[in-house]
Protein backbone atom coordinates (compact mmCIF):
# COMPACT_ATOMS: atom_id res chain seq x y z
CA UNK A 1 0.00 0.00 0.00
CA UNK A 2 1.53 3.49 -0.94
CA UNK A 3 2.04 5.58 2.09
CA UNK A 4 0.14 8.44 2.94
CA UNK A 5 2.34 11.82 3.39
CA UNK A 6 1.13 14.70 5.13
CA UNK A 7 3.11 18.12 5.25
CA UNK A 8 2.12 20.57 7.45
CA UNK A 9 3.60 24.01 6.62
CA UNK A 10 2.65 27.21 7.24
CA UNK A 11 1.49 29.21 3.84
CA UNK A 12 0.96 28.80 0.44
CA UNK A 13 4.38 30.29 -0.59
CA UNK A 14 4.87 30.39 -4.50
CA UNK A 15 8.31 28.89 -3.99
CA UNK A 16 6.53 25.95 -2.50
CA UNK A 17 4.46 25.04 -5.13
CA UNK A 18 6.85 23.88 -7.29
CA UNK A 19 8.55 21.12 -5.23
CA UNK A 20 4.84 20.15 -3.46
CA UNK A 21 3.88 19.23 -6.94
CA UNK A 22 7.10 17.79 -7.70
CA UNK A 23 6.55 15.22 -4.51
CA UNK A 24 2.75 14.57 -5.90
CA UNK A 25 3.98 13.16 -8.92
CA UNK A 26 6.63 10.58 -7.45
CA UNK A 27 4.57 6.84 -7.16
CA UNK A 28 6.05 6.41 -3.99
CA UNK A 29 3.51 8.02 -1.53
CA UNK A 30 0.29 9.85 -1.85
CA UNK A 31 1.10 13.21 -1.05
CA UNK A 32 -1.55 15.96 1.27
CA UNK A 33 -0.58 18.92 2.50
CA UNK A 34 -1.99 21.26 5.48
CA UNK A 35 -1.28 24.82 5.72
CA UNK A 36 -1.65 27.03 8.41
CA UNK A 37 -2.95 29.87 6.09
CA UNK A 38 -2.93 31.03 3.23
CA UNK A 39 -0.53 34.35 3.31
CA UNK A 40 0.95 36.25 5.49
CA UNK A 41 -0.05 39.72 4.85
CA UNK A 42 2.07 41.44 7.90
CA UNK A 43 5.50 39.97 6.54
CA UNK A 44 5.11 39.58 2.55
CA UNK A 45 2.42 40.56 -0.39
CA UNK A 46 2.68 37.35 -1.76
CA UNK A 47 0.14 36.08 -4.39
CA UNK A 48 -1.66 32.63 -3.95
CA UNK A 49 -1.30 30.54 -6.91
CA UNK A 50 -3.90 28.34 -6.23
CA UNK A 51 -4.18 27.54 -10.03
CA UNK A 52 -0.72 26.01 -9.79
CA UNK A 53 -1.55 23.46 -7.13
CA UNK A 54 -1.06 20.25 -8.41
CA UNK A 55 -1.77 18.16 -5.05
CA UNK A 56 -4.32 17.95 -2.25
CA UNK A 57 -4.43 20.50 0.59
CA UNK A 58 -5.95 21.71 3.05
CA UNK A 59 -6.29 25.34 4.91
CA UNK A 60 -6.82 25.27 8.32
CA UNK A 61 -8.73 28.18 10.21
CA UNK A 62 -6.55 30.65 11.72
CA UNK A 63 -5.66 33.93 13.58
CA UNK A 64 -3.13 35.61 13.36
CA UNK A 65 -1.26 38.62 15.64
CA UNK A 66 1.92 40.39 15.36
CA UNK A 67 2.73 40.76 18.84
CA UNK A 68 5.89 42.79 19.52
CA UNK A 69 8.70 40.63 17.56
CA UNK A 70 6.75 37.86 17.28
CA UNK A 71 4.29 35.88 14.69
CA UNK A 72 1.56 34.53 16.81
CA UNK A 73 -0.17 32.16 14.75
CA UNK A 74 -3.90 30.19 16.31
CA UNK A 75 -5.37 27.41 14.39
CA UNK A 76 -8.59 25.02 14.81
CA UNK A 77 -8.92 21.99 13.85
CA UNK A 78 -5.56 20.33 13.28
CA UNK A 79 -7.30 17.13 14.88
CA UNK A 80 -9.52 16.90 12.58
CA UNK A 81 -7.59 16.87 9.64
CA UNK A 82 -5.52 14.69 10.47
CA UNK A 83 -7.97 12.37 11.83
CA UNK A 84 -9.95 12.67 8.09
CA UNK A 85 -7.18 12.20 6.18
CA UNK A 86 -4.93 9.28 8.38
CA UNK A 87 -1.67 10.05 7.46
CA UNK A 88 1.21 6.83 7.38
CA UNK A 89 3.99 9.84 8.16
CA UNK A 90 3.71 13.00 9.30
CA UNK A 91 6.28 15.86 8.35
CA UNK A 92 6.08 19.03 10.22
CA UNK A 93 7.78 22.36 8.62
CA UNK A 94 9.06 24.00 11.97
CA UNK A 95 7.85 23.57 15.58
CA UNK A 96 6.92 27.35 16.53
CA UNK A 97 3.02 27.23 16.06
CA UNK A 98 0.98 25.83 18.21
CA UNK A 99 -0.34 23.66 15.03
CA UNK A 100 3.02 21.63 15.19
CA UNK A 101 2.83 20.80 18.73
CA UNK A 102 -0.84 19.38 18.32
CA UNK A 103 -0.11 17.87 15.19
CA UNK A 104 3.54 16.28 16.73
CA UNK A 105 1.43 14.81 20.07
CA UNK A 106 -1.21 13.26 17.73
CA UNK A 107 1.26 11.52 15.51
CA UNK A 108 2.72 10.03 19.31
CA UNK A 109 -0.25 8.50 20.09
CA UNK A 110 -1.11 6.92 17.04
CA UNK A 111 2.44 5.78 16.40
CA UNK A 112 3.04 7.62 13.01
CA UNK A 113 6.35 8.92 12.52
CA UNK A 114 7.28 12.35 12.98
CA UNK A 115 9.55 14.36 10.80
CA UNK A 116 10.87 17.64 11.19
CA UNK A 117 11.93 19.92 8.03
CA UNK A 118 14.50 21.74 9.56
CA UNK A 119 16.15 24.61 8.34
CA UNK A 120 17.78 26.01 11.32
CA UNK A 121 21.90 26.60 11.52
CA UNK A 122 24.30 27.26 14.31
CA UNK A 123 23.73 31.15 12.78
CA UNK A 124 20.09 31.24 13.65
CA UNK A 125 19.72 34.35 15.53
CA UNK A 126 16.70 33.15 17.76
CA UNK A 127 19.37 30.58 19.09
CA UNK A 128 20.24 30.87 22.66
CA UNK A 129 17.31 32.32 23.87
CA UNK A 130 16.57 29.85 27.07
CA UNK A 131 12.82 29.02 25.92
CA UNK A 132 13.49 28.39 22.31
CA UNK A 133 16.47 25.52 23.15
CA UNK A 134 14.07 24.19 25.63
CA UNK A 135 10.95 23.87 23.12
CA UNK A 136 13.44 22.76 20.50
CA UNK A 137 14.61 19.92 22.57
CA UNK A 138 11.27 18.96 23.14
CA UNK A 139 10.07 18.76 19.85
CA UNK A 140 13.13 17.04 18.83
CA UNK A 141 12.52 14.34 21.14
CA UNK A 142 9.16 13.63 19.46
CA UNK A 143 10.48 13.18 15.74
CA UNK A 144 11.40 9.69 14.47
CA UNK A 145 13.82 11.82 11.67
CA UNK A 146 14.71 15.11 9.61
CA UNK A 147 14.59 16.70 6.52
CA UNK A 148 17.42 19.61 6.23
CA UNK A 149 18.30 21.49 3.14
CA UNK A 150 21.77 21.25 3.39
CA UNK A 151 24.93 21.21 5.02
CA UNK A 152 24.70 24.06 7.74
CA UNK A 153 21.79 22.43 8.59
CA UNK A 154 22.70 19.28 8.89
CA UNK A 155 25.91 20.48 10.69
CA UNK A 156 23.45 22.03 13.18
CA UNK A 157 21.07 18.74 13.97
CA UNK A 158 24.59 16.70 14.16
CA UNK A 159 26.16 19.19 17.12
CA UNK A 160 22.43 18.67 18.59
CA UNK A 161 23.34 15.41 19.22
CA UNK A 162 20.95 13.80 15.85
CA UNK A 163 22.88 11.30 14.38
CA UNK A 164 23.44 11.39 10.42
CA UNK A 165 21.32 7.84 9.71
CA UNK A 166 18.72 9.95 10.72
CA UNK A 167 18.94 13.08 8.53
CA UNK A 168 17.92 13.26 4.96
CA UNK A 169 18.86 16.39 2.75
CA UNK A 170 16.07 17.49 0.42
CA UNK A 171 18.14 20.72 -1.08
CA UNK A 172 16.14 23.76 -0.93
CA UNK A 173 14.63 24.40 -4.60
CA UNK A 174 12.85 26.60 -6.53
CA UNK A 175 11.64 26.58 -10.36
CA UNK A 176 15.24 26.47 -12.23
CA UNK A 177 13.47 26.10 -15.81
CA UNK A 178 10.60 29.25 -14.99
CA UNK A 179 13.50 31.72 -14.05
CA UNK A 180 16.33 30.52 -16.58
CA UNK A 181 14.00 30.90 -19.11
CA UNK A 182 11.94 33.88 -18.29
CA UNK A 183 15.23 35.83 -17.55
CA UNK A 184 16.92 34.64 -20.82
CA UNK A 185 13.23 36.27 -22.42
CA UNK A 186 13.99 39.78 -20.62
CA UNK A 187 17.46 39.74 -21.97
CA UNK A 188 16.38 39.09 -24.96
CA UNK A 189 13.78 41.70 -25.15
CA UNK A 190 15.61 44.49 -24.21
CA UNK A 191 16.94 46.80 -21.21
CA UNK A 192 14.11 47.36 -19.32
CA UNK A 193 13.59 44.20 -16.82
CA UNK A 194 11.14 46.02 -14.68
CA UNK A 195 7.76 46.57 -16.51
CA UNK A 196 7.44 50.24 -15.54
CA UNK A 197 10.58 50.81 -13.57
CA UNK A 198 13.03 53.05 -15.18
CA UNK A 199 16.25 51.03 -13.82
CA UNK A 200 19.67 51.71 -14.36
CA UNK A 201 21.50 50.59 -17.51
CA UNK A 202 23.72 48.54 -14.71
CA UNK A 203 22.99 47.73 -11.00
CA UNK A 204 23.49 45.34 -8.48
CA UNK A 205 20.43 43.72 -7.19
CA UNK A 206 19.07 42.81 -3.39
CA UNK A 207 15.73 41.12 -3.35
CA UNK A 208 14.50 40.39 0.64
CA UNK A 209 12.52 42.15 3.67
CA UNK A 210 14.33 46.37 3.91
CA UNK A 211 14.84 45.12 7.48
CA UNK A 212 18.22 45.41 9.56
CA UNK A 213 18.66 41.65 9.96
CA UNK A 214 19.52 41.19 6.24
CA UNK A 215 21.80 43.60 6.07
CA UNK A 216 20.37 46.21 3.97
CA UNK A 217 22.10 49.01 5.71
CA UNK A 218 25.51 46.95 5.27
CA UNK A 219 24.78 46.81 1.35
CA UNK A 220 24.03 50.46 1.27
CA UNK A 221 26.94 51.40 3.47
CA UNK A 222 29.62 49.01 0.69
CA UNK A 223 27.46 50.98 -2.36
CA UNK A 224 28.82 54.12 -0.86
CA UNK A 225 32.31 53.02 -0.43
CA UNK A 226 32.67 51.94 -4.02
CA UNK A 227 34.59 54.93 -5.83
CA UNK A 228 33.07 57.61 -7.66
CA UNK A 229 33.68 56.53 -11.01
CA UNK A 230 31.63 53.11 -10.47
CA UNK A 231 28.62 54.60 -8.91
CA UNK A 232 28.34 56.51 -11.69
CA UNK A 233 28.56 53.59 -14.21
CA UNK A 234 26.33 51.06 -11.73
CA UNK A 235 23.40 51.21 -9.37
CA UNK A 236 21.45 49.69 -6.53
CA UNK A 237 18.51 48.08 -6.51
CA UNK A 238 16.11 46.78 -4.04
CA UNK A 239 13.37 45.13 -4.76
CA UNK A 240 11.02 44.25 -1.35
CA UNK A 241 9.09 46.27 1.62
CA UNK A 242 10.18 46.37 5.29
CA UNK A 243 9.62 48.29 8.56
CA UNK A 244 13.24 50.14 7.71
CA UNK A 245 12.25 51.18 4.32
CA UNK A 246 12.41 54.68 5.38
CA UNK A 247 16.08 54.85 6.93
CA UNK A 248 17.60 52.83 3.83
CA UNK A 249 16.10 55.75 1.66
CA UNK A 250 17.35 58.69 3.87
CA UNK A 251 20.81 56.73 3.87
CA UNK A 252 20.71 56.00 0.04
CA UNK A 253 20.20 59.76 0.00
CA UNK A 254 23.33 60.79 0.76
CA UNK A 255 25.19 58.91 -1.69
CA UNK A 256 26.49 61.32 -4.17
CA UNK A 257 27.43 60.29 -7.16
CA UNK A 258 25.49 57.18 -7.01
CA UNK A 259 21.94 55.79 -7.69
CA UNK A 260 20.14 53.48 -5.23
CA UNK A 261 16.46 52.42 -6.58
CA UNK A 262 13.74 50.73 -3.96
CA UNK A 263 10.94 49.19 -5.84
CA UNK A 264 9.10 47.94 -3.19
CA UNK A 265 7.28 44.53 -2.97
CA UNK A 266 7.84 42.80 -6.64
CA UNK A 267 5.98 39.71 -7.60
CA UNK A 268 7.28 36.46 -8.78
CA UNK A 269 6.35 37.50 -12.43
CA UNK A 270 8.70 40.23 -12.30
CA UNK A 271 11.81 39.12 -10.67
CA UNK A 272 13.51 36.94 -13.47
CA UNK A 273 13.14 40.17 -15.56
CA UNK A 274 14.93 42.23 -12.29
CA UNK A 275 17.72 39.22 -12.38
CA UNK A 276 18.38 39.72 -15.90
CA UNK A 277 20.13 42.79 -16.53
CA UNK A 278 21.86 42.75 -13.04
CA UNK A 279 25.92 42.96 -12.80
CA UNK A 280 25.15 40.49 -9.72
CA UNK A 281 23.26 39.98 -6.64
CA UNK A 282 24.08 40.65 -3.49
CA UNK A 283 22.39 38.53 0.06
CA UNK A 284 24.21 40.20 2.96
CA UNK A 285 21.90 38.68 5.82
CA UNK A 286 22.79 38.58 9.36
CA UNK A 287 20.97 35.13 9.73
CA UNK A 288 19.14 33.31 7.42
CA UNK A 289 18.31 29.50 7.74
CA UNK A 290 18.36 29.35 3.61
CA UNK A 291 17.89 32.61 1.11
CA UNK A 292 15.93 31.19 -2.05
CA UNK A 293 16.22 34.20 -3.73
CA UNK A 294 20.02 33.07 -3.93
CA UNK A 295 18.75 29.73 -6.14
CA UNK A 296 16.92 32.51 -7.99
CA UNK A 297 19.36 34.90 -8.95
CA UNK A 298 21.43 31.57 -9.90
CA UNK A 299 18.74 30.14 -11.99
CA UNK A 300 19.08 33.74 -13.85
CA UNK A 301 22.72 32.84 -14.23
CA UNK A 302 23.98 35.54 -11.75
CA UNK A 303 27.24 35.64 -9.85
CA UNK A 304 26.41 36.23 -6.21
CA UNK A 305 27.48 37.54 -3.04
CA UNK A 306 26.65 36.12 0.28
CA UNK A 307 27.07 36.43 3.88
CA UNK A 308 29.14 33.21 5.18
CA UNK A 309 26.29 33.01 7.39
CA UNK A 310 23.41 32.27 4.61
CA UNK A 311 22.05 28.92 5.02
CA UNK A 312 22.73 28.28 1.24
CA UNK A 313 26.19 29.54 1.31
CA UNK A 314 27.82 26.02 1.85
CA UNK A 315 26.24 24.01 -0.60
CA UNK A 316 25.38 27.06 -3.52
CA UNK A 317 28.16 29.89 -3.53
CA UNK A 318 32.04 28.89 -4.47
CA UNK A 319 34.11 31.75 -3.26
CA UNK A 320 35.79 32.79 -6.20
CA UNK A 321 34.03 30.34 -8.36
CA UNK A 322 30.44 31.15 -9.19
CA UNK A 323 30.66 34.74 -6.17
CA UNK A 324 31.97 35.77 -3.09
CA UNK A 325 31.58 34.37 0.71
CA UNK A 326 31.84 37.27 3.23
CA UNK A 327 31.46 38.23 6.46
CA UNK A 328 28.20 39.69 7.69
CA UNK A 329 28.54 43.66 8.79
CA UNK A 330 31.19 44.31 6.80
CA UNK A 331 30.75 47.00 4.34
CA UNK A 332 34.49 46.93 3.18
CA UNK A 333 34.72 43.60 2.62
CA UNK A 334 31.40 43.62 0.33
CA UNK A 335 32.28 46.68 -1.17
CA UNK A 336 35.57 45.04 -2.46
CA UNK A 337 33.63 41.82 -4.10
CA UNK A 338 31.40 44.63 -5.47
CA UNK A 339 34.13 46.29 -7.26
CA UNK A 340 35.51 43.03 -8.52
CA UNK A 341 32.30 41.95 -9.99
CA UNK A 342 32.00 45.76 -11.15
CA UNK A 343 34.66 45.56 -13.13
CA UNK A 344 35.22 42.71 -15.01
CA UNK A 345 32.86 41.76 -17.44
CA UNK A 346 34.24 38.32 -18.36
CA UNK A 347 34.45 37.18 -14.37
CA UNK A 348 30.71 38.26 -14.39
CA UNK A 349 29.70 35.94 -17.22
CA UNK A 350 31.83 33.04 -16.30
CA UNK A 351 30.65 33.49 -12.36
CA UNK A 352 27.12 33.46 -13.93
CA UNK A 353 27.32 30.42 -16.11
CA UNK A 354 28.68 28.60 -13.20
CA UNK A 355 26.01 29.45 -11.09
CA UNK A 356 23.37 28.48 -13.77
CA UNK A 357 25.44 24.95 -13.66
CA UNK A 358 25.14 24.74 -9.72
CA UNK A 359 21.91 25.56 -9.41
CA UNK A 360 20.75 22.75 -12.09
CA UNK A 361 20.83 20.38 -8.66
CA UNK A 362 18.84 22.18 -6.67
CA UNK A 363 15.22 21.72 -8.16
CA UNK A 364 11.86 20.66 -7.46
CA UNK A 365 12.61 16.97 -8.59
CA UNK A 366 15.85 16.44 -6.63
CA UNK A 367 13.74 18.15 -3.64
CA UNK A 368 11.30 15.18 -4.10
CA UNK A 369 13.74 12.84 -4.50
CA UNK A 370 15.24 13.52 -0.96
CA UNK A 371 11.95 13.46 0.55
CA UNK A 372 10.79 9.98 -0.65
CA UNK A 373 14.07 8.88 0.65
CA UNK A 374 12.95 10.15 4.37
CA UNK A 375 9.86 8.59 4.16
CA UNK A 376 10.68 4.89 3.15
CA UNK A 377 13.03 4.87 5.11
CA UNK A 378 11.80 6.04 7.86
CA UNK A 379 8.61 4.04 7.61
CA UNK A 380 11.14 0.82 7.25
Amino acid sequence: MIPKLVILTEIIAPYRIPVFNALAQRPELNLHVIFLSENDPTLRQWRVYKDEIRFQYDVLPSWRRRLGGYNVLLNRGVHAALNRIEPDVLLCGGYNYLASWQAAYWARRRRVPLLLWSESTAFDRRRGYRFVEFAKTLFLNLCAAFVVPGRSSLNYLQNLGITEQRIFTAPNAVDVSLFSQSAEAARQSGPQPGGNHRLPSRYFLYVGRLVKAKGIFDLVEAYGKLNAEIRTQIGLVFAGEGSDRGELQERAARIVPGTVQILGFTHREELPGLYALADGFVFPTHSDPWGLVVNEAMACSLPVIVTNVAGCALDLVQDGWNGFVVQPRDPLQLAAAMARLAGNSSLRAEMGANSRERVEAYSPATWAAGMVEAVCKTRK
